[in-house]
């Protein structure tokens, strides 16, 4: 479940550097345009969904650590990760994390510019990929709760597609072209949506919110577009097979929330595949003696059970891109971009303003190796710019654009700011905001709270997702979350992290009525 809806029930540029130094990372090329001498085999690849519950610090974050090396995945997607990505990876042994999608990987990740910051391309080796991704879906209305308090299957199934089926579509659409390119897919995440494959006439009364069949809108959704559940491949009837995931037998917690004794148990914890994939194993891993639970940690450290899923995967041949391993880079340190290349002579790796162009604007640039990687990745140095925007270009040696991605520098110490766009509005009005600097994670949110509060005790009066963007705009009103409109009264809006509490950056300002 997401902490901010518990809380409501709950450049100018200076000129390139004298002497540049760079460092060149060359592989040997398995795209495409270099054709195998035989196909490449197909892998076994585990991936883990993993709500952590509030940080992992509810029970032990100890625990949650120990739940994660117990399973071994290659790849896990992490939820309520409350800005402790970072530790969980280092603590378990992995070395790959990104924030923008809460992912921890054994392989490299990359964030490639058509994402949009909807999946990442997993690098099982060069030239070879899987795009993955990690969702949250929102808790509002939790439908097997509601079907417990005497809702209609028709009332249900009108909030789930108000709710959660909006929340998933744009990842979906993100990943079409890239399936329609050969590349496994991935979705994984906490779903808070039950299954229509488990809700049917041989489970209706399995459980006491198991009163009728229902073909709960996402997974209807994803299955008409070729996606298949892990859990549910490898374990077809789910009389027999369950798969409960929410809530886990966890400890009682005295200093937080608990689920209520009487939490309608469902499998909302989710790895669906589509492409060139296959589901061979699929696991529970929660509390030692939990129901239908393989992997038994003791005691549990969330409220939710853990899917871990293995799968026959034949990895796809990245789209031409060139990919920076950071968003947000201090002027200083070092640019590390991933690219997937023709491997023609005179291709180049080039550092310009933003929108600028590599024959006129190029302020770092370096010469990939040409002619023999396809892919690789190129270290640039930062030193020459000032704090903003900029692309980091891949270019031919024609000087044409083959794929552009935006980063951003800030000055070493600079804070993410915060902006409206004036102090006082009327009841009503809607509040346009702009933020910069930003980390840019998955869950950053802005909140509006009394002026002064404090995030950790007082209730948000209404809140907006920054939707990963490190520089960007938004707007509160009647289309925010929470009160609206805003009554009379001075108030606070804070940047706050990845759907914690911590506050970065705040803006006051003054509703009059």
């Amino acid at each position: 479940m997401r902490p901010c809806e518990r809380r409501l029930t709950r450049a100018s540029a200076v000129s390139a550097l004298a002497a540049l130094v760079l460092v060149v990372t060359p592989v040997l090329p398995t795209s495409a345009s270099v054709m195998p001498s035989a196909p490449a085999p197909a892998i076994h690849l585990r991936f883990m969904t993993y709500n952590i519950e509030y940080g992992g610090t509810v029970i032990s974050f100890r625990q949650i650590v120990r739940g994660l090396v117990r399973a071994d995945p290659d790849v896990v997607g992490v939820n309520e990760a409350f800005s402790h990505l970072s530790r969980l990876a280092r603590e378990a042994g992995y070395p790959y994390w990104n924030p923008r999608l809460d992912l921890i990987s054994k392989y490299p990740l990359i964030d490639p510019p058509h994402g949009n910051g909807r999946y990442l391309f997993m690098q099982i080796a060069p030239g070879r990929i899987v795009a993955v991704t990690n969702v949250h879906l929102p808790t509002t209305n939790y439908g097997p709760r509601r079907v417990l308090d005497g809702w209609s299957r028709r009332k249900v199934l009108r909030t789930e597609r108000a709710t959660r089926l909006p929340a998933i579509r744009p990842f979906v659409r993100a990943l079409a072209p890239v399936a329609a390119g050969g590349i496994p897919c991935v979705i994984m995440g906490d779903f808070n949506s039950p299954s229509s494959q488990d809700w049917v006439s041989a489970t209706v009364g399995a459980r006491p919110q198991n009163r009728f069949p229902l073909a709960w809108p996402v997974s209807r959704y994803l299955l008409a577009r070729g996606y298949v559940d892990g859990y549910r491949q490898v374990h077809p009837d789910p009389v027999t097979s369950p798969g409960l995931t929410w809530p886990s037998g966890r400890p009682h917690s005295s200093r937080s929330w608990n689920p209520p004794l009487d939490a309608p148990e469902d499998r909302i914890d989710q790895i669906w595949v589509q492409g060139p994939a296959s589901a061979v194993a699929s696991r529970i891993v929660g509390e030692r003696g939990g129901p239908g639970v393989a992997i038994g940690i003791k005691p549990w450290g969330t409220d939710h059970r853990a899917v871990l899923t293995t799968l026959d995967t034949l990895p796809g041949t990245p789209p031409m891109m060139v990919a920076p391993d950071a968003r947000l880079v201090e002027v200083g340190h070092p640019l590390t971009s991933t690219y997937h290349a023709p491997g023609a002579a005179g291709e180049r790796i080039v550092v310009v303003p933003s929108g600028g162009g590599p024959a006129t604007d190029a302020l770092v640039s370096a010469p990939t190796p040409g002619a023999q990687p396809n892919d690789g990745s190129l270290t640039l140095p930062t030193i020459s710019l000032a704090g903003g925007a900029y692309d980091v270009v891949l270019a031919d040696a024609a000087d044409a654009v083959l794929s552009r991605a935006r980063f951003w520098t800030r000055t070493p110490g600079s804070p993410p700011s915060l902006a409206t766009s004036k102090h006082r509005y009327r009841v009503g009005e809607p509040i346009p905001v702009t933020w910069s600097q930003a980390p840019g994670n998955r869950f950053d949110w802005i909140g509006v709270y009394w002026r002064g509060a404090d995030p950790n005790v007082a209730s948000y009066k209404a809140y907006v997702y920054t939707r990963t963007s490190v520089s960007g705009t938004a707007v509160f009103d009647r289309h925010a979350t929470g009160r609206w409109p805003l009554r009379a009264g001075r108030y606070t809006l804070y940047y706050l992290l990845n759907d914690a509490y911590r506050a970065v950056a705040s803006r006051d300002i003054v509703v009059r009525g």
